[in-house]
């Protein structure tokens, strides 16, 4: 384990180098929450005392910010690591190297996870005070919270190295990575609640691993589900975990024998 610690330090070691960078790709998901804030509050106060998908203003407010949380955990920063060592060929120097590629790369996201739960921290305050707080959750369901949260991390993770392991075949980024903010953005409810969705929307949501990003910890936060349900929709989330690892490797025994070197 000492190798992929080793890589988490060196990642965190980045963010601070390219901190400008960083922080400037996590302020595009801020003022994307801001906005949706906006929004929610204006669409709210149409309709004073009223409720959306089973939530109120205040209760709407804890969804967006889990969103925002969630969103911001393992960002386009390592989005980006991932799919540029494709790129620019540093995967063939990897190959050579006594550890597991796609542990590696998890321990890098970890390294990076250290700034982003700062970022959230600070920004994620300053929105709340902004919009007037937010409920808690009792501390048995915040229990429950982090262990989705903590399943979240690598579904989203997953989810993220399979597309940069799609440079191998594509040879380009931005076009994926877009792709796969947009479909995440709709599919995990992290814009709007799936309760909202028409019912065939909801149906693939539920059978996809996207709602298990945004929706199943902003659930078990708000306490809409508790309990043996809490429990089932972690567990939903730990089996999409195991796929998407599975069908990863299997992409990577794949992708590898394709390999072409961009760059000199």
């Amino acid at each position: 384990m000492r190798p992929y610690r080793s890589l988490a330090r060196m990642a965190w070691s980045t963010v601070l180098v390219y901190r400008g960078e960083f922080l400037l790709q996590l302020a595009g998901v801020a003022v994307q929450t801001v906005a949706l804030f906006a929004v929610w509050r204006a669409l709210f106060a149409a309709e004073p005392g009223g409720e959306m998908a089973g939530l109120s203003w205040e209760q709407m407010k804890a969804y967006l910010f889990i969103a925002f949380l969630t969103g911001t955990l393992l960002s386009s920063f390592t989005d980006g690591q991932i799919a540029v060592r494709v790129l620019d060929g540093s995967v063939a120097l990897d190959l050579v190297r006594p550890i597991d590629y796609q542990l590696a790369r998890f321990a890098e996201s970890v390294g990076y996870l250290v700034g982003e739960l700062f970022v959230v921290a600070v920004m994620g305050s300053v929105l709340l005070v902004a919009f007037g707080g937010m409920p808690l959750p009792d501390p048995a369901q915040a229990g429950v919270f982090l262990l989705s949260l903590a399943a979240m991390v690598p579904l989203k993770f997953a989810l993220v190295y399979l597309v940069g392991l799609a440079c191998f075949w594509t040879g380009n980024f931005h076009g994926l990575s877009l792709s796969r903010v947009a479909i995440t953005n709709i599919l995990s409810g992290a814009l709007v609640p799936i309760a909202l969705y028409p019912g065939w929307l909801q149906t693939i949501c539920a059978w996809s691993p996207f709602s298990g990003i945004v929706s199943t910890p902003a659930l078990i936060f708000l306490g809409q589900v508790r309990g043996a349900e809490s429990m089932y929709l972690i567990g939903t989330q730990l089996l999409w975990v195991a796929v998407l690892w599975i069908g990863a490797r299997l992409l990577w025994r794949v992708a590898v024998r394709r390999l072409v070197v961009h760059g000199g």
